[in-house]
């Protein structure tokens, strides 16, 4: 049969066929068939196959996405931002005059020579429940109004509803260590006594460190306050310079709110009568002199 081009001899078994017609190795060799074993020559030395390249490294996991913030719930009807508003009623602190106080411990509160400032916004009922007390109790006991000691100032009067100024500052001044000195004086005679005022918590300087410092440490301060609407109630009923506007009732009632978590004994006595008052004012003295508040 006619062959096609050149024949090329064929080389021996085994031989490498690099080493054929003086050509040099190739540098990929290839491999011999697996079934057959190459011969192997003296002083000749296989070439050696270039190293193979390392596998890829894999690649790296995705990264898990963020988990998503989490949402705040819509505000809730009926509701004021997303805080539940409960349903209207008294507040008390604790040790407030909701707590069962010993009969025992109140009757003996009501025969000791104590002074008590009964501390209130206007109309909250202070001058009729202060009296009220005084009238029932079972020992001497006088009633100190402090507005009754600043209007005994006739001529040049500064009152505080025409604009709190130094005069009036003044005058409100002058008028409680005249009923702290009245207030010892009568202490110092046997006789109990009840100051009303309508101290504010965020006023230092008509605050209750005045009262401390001219009636003595043992004076007791109760807080009496009832609710707005029977503040602005018992105000329209009130005449001459006594009588506030509603404004001004709703700001004073706001800032006394402030008592609220002072540790001072609170009645609110929006549902009670002046006897039930009276008797509420009992319990809270008895309690501040079994274990006095820290004011």
């Amino acid at each position: 049969m006619q062959q096609y081009g050149t024949q090329r001899p064929v080389p021996p078994a085994g031989s490498p066929r690099g080493h054929l017609q003086g050509h040099p190795p190739h540098p990929h060799p290839q491999a011999p068939p697996q079934h057959r074993q190459p011969a192997v020559h003296p002083g000749w030395t296989p070439p050696q196959a270039p190293p193979l390249p390392p596998p890829p490294a894999a690649a790296p996991p995705p990264p898990h996405p963020p988990a998503p913030a989490a949402v705040p719930p819509g505000p809730v009807p009926e509701a004021t931002g997303h805080l539940h508003l409960p349903a209207g009623a008294p507040v008390q602190i604790p040790g407030g005059t909701e707590q069962t106080v010993d009969p025992a411990t109140v009757e003996a509160a009501h025969t000791a020579a104590v002074a008590v400032l009964l501390i209130g916004p206007a109309g909250a009922g202070k001058t009729t429940v202060a009296r009220y007390w005084a009238d029932h109790r079972r020992v001497p006991t006088a009633h100190i109004s402090l507005d009754d000691v600043r209007e005994w100032v006739r001529s040049g009067f500064a009152d505080p509803q025409s604009g709190w100024n130094e005069h009036s500052e003044a005058q409100y001044r002058l008028a409680r260590r005249t009923c702290g000195f009245a207030a010892r004086n009568f202490l110092a005679n046997g006789i109990s006594c009840i100051l009303d005022d309508a101290v504010f918590p965020d006023r230092p300087a008509i605050g209750l460190g005045g009262w401390k410092r001219h009636v003595g440490p043992g004076l007791i301060p109760v807080v009496l306050l009832p609710g707005l609407e029977v503040v602005l109630e018992r105000n329209a009923e009130r005449t001459g310079n006594r009588r506030l506007s509603d404004e001004e009732v709703a700001r004073i009632h706001g800032r006394m709110a402030g008592w609220y978590g002072s540790g001072l004994p609170i009645i609110d006595n929006s549902r009670q009568d002046v006897a039930t008052t009276a008797r509420l004012l009992d319990e809270a003295v008895a309690r501040s002199l079994a274990s006095p508040p820290s004011w």
